[in-house]
């Protein structure tokens, strides 16, 4: 039985270190193609390590294209629309967890119905309407349509609910208000599920392109994602210089995720429990 166990452990942790690197794969080809000649890069076999590093790829990449304004674009855009989704959620979390109000049930389940309907459905909508507002090509059709998020209402309002309903009693009773309990007692309570919440949509909106790209027709207005075109000629692909774009684009992500994926796997676990 020991034997058997040991070698059940043993497999399952190859098969766990083999998925992993599977996964690291695509992230080294990007970084070691970042340093490769043009001829390298396009080399049949394809080569692993590149023969000199090529750093000088770096710095024309980051002149090829007004990556400062790019990366300055997705900063505001993200930071916005990640407080301004949190607050939202927070408060409309916090009615559907615990007020009672005429139609809260019937309400609750159409928005969550709205959870099935594919985003590309709301592009031309929303775009219809941005045009309208003249909000084209500005940081308001950038943000406004990412504000609010049913995603995140589910999964906060799945943490409240964990909160017993008599310390909401009991609060009321102690003559705390509404706001009061909510900021007091249940966001801090809520910390991992809010966290989750904030950074899976900083990484959303940071690596969003489809709307950016739709809305947006000057370079000024640009965000890091749709910056990658720059790479793109009639001439053909500059794959070092895309690479090292790429990698510009990707890294501020995956370091704010290895700090903090320990909030998003415990926020999704509570969220996920039956309120």
């Amino acid at each position: 039985m020991k034997v058997s166990k040991i070698t059940s452990h043993v497999f399952i942790y190859v098969l766990l270190v083999l998925g992993g690197l599977m996964m690291l794969l695509p992230f080294f080809w990007m970084v070691s193609t970042a340093f490769k000649t043009g001829f390298e890069a396009m080399q049949t076999p394809p080569t692993w390590f590149p023969k000199h590093l090529l750093w000088r790829n770096w710095v024309q990449t980051w002149h090829a294209a007004p990556f400062a304004q790019y990366l300055l674009n997705s900063v505001i855009i993200s930071v916005v629309t990640t407080f301004g989704q949190v607050i939202t959620s927070i408060m409309a979390a916090f009615a559907f967890a615990k007020l009672k109000f005429f139609g809260k049930r019937l309400l609750f389940w159409l928005l969550l119905a709205t959870m099935m309907v594919p985003g590309e459905m709301l592009i031309i909508p929303n775009f219809v309407t941005l045009s309208q507002w003249h909000l084209v090509n500005t940081y308001g059709a950038l943000i406004i349509p990412w504000l609010a998020s049913f995603f995140a209402v589910f999964t906060l309002r799945q943490s409240f609910a964990q909160v017993p309903d008599q310390l909401y009693a009991a609060a009321k009773l102690d003559g705390a208000s509404d706001w009061r309990f909510l900021w007091q007692i249940l966001v801090p309570n809520a910390k991992s599920s809010i966290m989750a919440v904030a950074l899976l949509q900083v990484i959303g909106s940071w690596n969003s392109f489809m709307w950016p790209l739709i809305v947006t027709n000057s370079e000024t207005m640009r965000t890091l994602p749709v910056g990658l075109q720059a790479f793109s000629t009639d001439a053909g692909m500059s794959y070092p210089e895309l690479m090292a774009a790429a990698t510009f684009v990707i890294l501020p992500m995956v370091i704010l995720y290895l700090a903090l994926h320990k909030y998003v796997v415990h926020g999704m676990r509570i969220g996920g429990m039956k309120g």
